[in-house]
């Protein structure tokens, strides 16, 4: 007698922190999930987040997040309030990670290496059994049916699931799974795995693309009072972003660095952040205006003004702003408003935020409102048999 192979109930694209957090999530509610990432290891670009330290959370109250991260605030806002920063912290700690607040609230491991938050994932969905498959790119993922399947077969497998399925392709094999989480971050930093193919999947299933742009990321000038202190960290610099009517529309007291390029650092980073954020609002009001913006940059002794600085190139960037539109997936459960059981976790989302943890926080929680939403779709279908497996 043949064997009858089952979907998986989960399969979660990207193994990156929301990836991650959402196979955490889903061991825990007992939802059998499969976790494929397209590079050898798991979390790649969280190795290298506050320079290898891993800022992973800021310690602040769940309204003060919402307050601090601005345009993102209307979309995260249920997921944050369900899984808010301190609960993060506690999830850590009931990890056994050794945990060290900065007086700003940020949350780092002790030891200070993001290796350390990186394989406390690792011995949880070790310990969880949770199937992990590495160093295996996603190529396609299709609806059931759209595949050249038998129709009599699909009919039938119809009939059992009473919904969809999809077909999750790889090189070497196919997957079937009945919900699917797109967790693949933004298109920054592409040798980590952020490549986009999560946005081209949703684009394949008729969602709107947001256009890309970078995210905390330093600005070029050839001025030689900051090019020749190459190398320089300034920790009491100060940013301010000003109107053409000498408005203050930004200002940001924190890290200042020189590059050989130009400028870095946490107050230039979340400057450039906001900069961005202001031109995409006024090109929804304009599109045919670009309002120059003066910078004002103190460091040390210096008090140095620019006008229209160019941002480094958005492969560099912290983080994507721009990805799958929000306005396509429902806020309270992630879910695609397009395509039943397709969901979307982190970064792969037009949602971003400051530099300070945010976006780590965004993304751990998002994917954990996804995977308690497909765990309420599961009781749904099959009652109280709750671990469905």
């Amino acid at each position: 007698m043949a064997l009858k192979a089952t979907p998986v109930k989960l399969a979660i694209v990207g193994g990156g922190a929301a990836g991650m957090f959402a196979a955490a999530v889903a061991a825990e509610r007992r939802i059998p999930c499969v976790l494929i990432e397209r590079k050898a290891r798991l979390g790649s670009k969280v190795l290298m987040t506050a320079n290898g330290r891993c800022n992973f959370t800021k310690d602040i109250s769940t309204e003060q997040f919402l307050a601090d991260v601005g345009e993102a605030k209307r979309f995260v806002a249920e997921a944050i309030r369900a899984c808010p920063p301190r609960q993060i912290i506690s999830g850590f700690k009931s990890l056994n990670v050794p945990l060290r607040r900065m007086p700003d609230g940020r949350m780092f491991p002790a030891d200070g290496k993001a290796a350390t938050i990186v394989h406390a994932f690792g011995d949880l969905l070790r310990d969880s059994e949770v199937p992990v498959l590495t160093n295996c790119p996603v190529k396609g993922i299709e609806r059931w049916g759209k595949a050249g399947l038998d129709s009599h077969a699909e009919t039938q497998r119809r009939r059992e699931l009473d919904r969809g399925s999809f077909l999750v392709h790889t090189k070497n094999f196919d997957l079937e799974a009945e919900n699917v989480l797109l967790a693949t971050g933004g298109v920054s930093y592409p040798k980590t795995g952020s490549v986009g193919d999560g946005q081209n999947f949703a684009k394949a299933f008729g969602h709107k693309i947001v256009p890309y742009q970078p995210g905390l990321i330093g600005m070029e000038t050839n001025d030689r009072k900051v090019t020749s202190l190459a190398g320089r960290r300034f920790e009491d610099g100060r940013v301010k972003v000003i109107a053409p009517d000498g408005a203050t529309l930004f200002d940001y007291k924190g890290e200042v660095d020189c590059e050989s390029f130009g400028l870095s650092g946490a107050a230039v980073y979340n400057a450039q952040r906001f900069i961005e954020h202001y031109h995409r609002l006024e090109h929804s009001n304009n599109p045919n205006t670009r309002t120059i913006l003066t910078i004002e940059v103190w460091f040390g002794h210096n008090r140095l003004q620019y006008r229209g600085l160019k941002p480094r190139p958005v492969k560099e960037a912290i983080v994507t702003i721009g990805g799958v539109a929000t306005d396509e997936i429902d806020p309270r459960t992630m879910e695609s408003k397009l395509v039943p059981h397709l969901y979307f976790a982190g970064e792969v989302m037009d949602i971003d935020g400051p530099t300070g943890g945010y976006n780590l926080t965004m993304a751990f929680a998002t994917a954990r409102m996804a995977v308690a939403s497909v765990g309420d779709s599961l009781r749904r279908m099959y009652g109280k048999r709750a671990r469905v497996h």
